[in-house]
């Protein structure tokens, strides 16, 4: 056994960053449950629909790249808010192997209580507004590191954590 001091384990669990990402979306999806229940949608759903009620009509594939799912894991979602009326999904008439997804009426509609959402997940965090726009910056940023083609390096690494 190697003696190391205190807080020096590269392998502890409390240190690693993907243990903290995935606690904390786990815990900030279940803050959104709440509000997303009475309006029939799962979180996954309502990812889907923020993006139709902001760029609508949108191809599959369109849909598939802003929301950073594979078809296989959209296509079923996409099923479901169809099937509770939410949207249509339709050939696209100038590309047959296209899929054009739309808003329905009600699916529209239902944009008025999302809007209720945001307010009231920042009132349940309690957390300053700054911080959580911080938070969402820095986010972005370890995205765009994780999905660097090959592994590539940035030029200058600004400090060190666990992986």
């Amino acid at each position: 056994m190697i003696d190391r001091p205190e807080g020096d384990d590269p392998l502890a669990l409390e240190q690693q960053v993907c243990f903290a990402l995935s606690v904390a979306a786990r815990s900030v999806v279940a803050v959104y449950r709440p509000l997303l229940e009475p309006m029939g949608l799962t979180h996954p759903q309502y990812l889907v629909m923020l993006a139709l009620w902001q760029h609508a009509p949108l191809s599959g594939r369109d849909l598939s790249r802003l929301l950073q799912l594979d078809p296989g894991t959209l296509s079923p979602l996409l099923k479901r808010l169809e099937a509770a009326g939410y949207l249509r999904r339709e050939r696209d008439a100038a590309d047959e192997r296209s899929l054009a997804v739309t808003l329905t009426a009600s699916g529209a509609a239902l944009r008025s209580q999302a809007e209720l959402i945001p307010a009231a997940i920042v009132r349940r965090l309690g957390l300053p507004v700054a911080d959580l726009q911080h938070l969402h910056g820095v986010l972005t940023r370890v995205i765009a590191a994780a999905n660097r083609p090959g592994g590539e390096q940035p030029s200058e690494a600004p400090g060190q954590a666990s992986a």
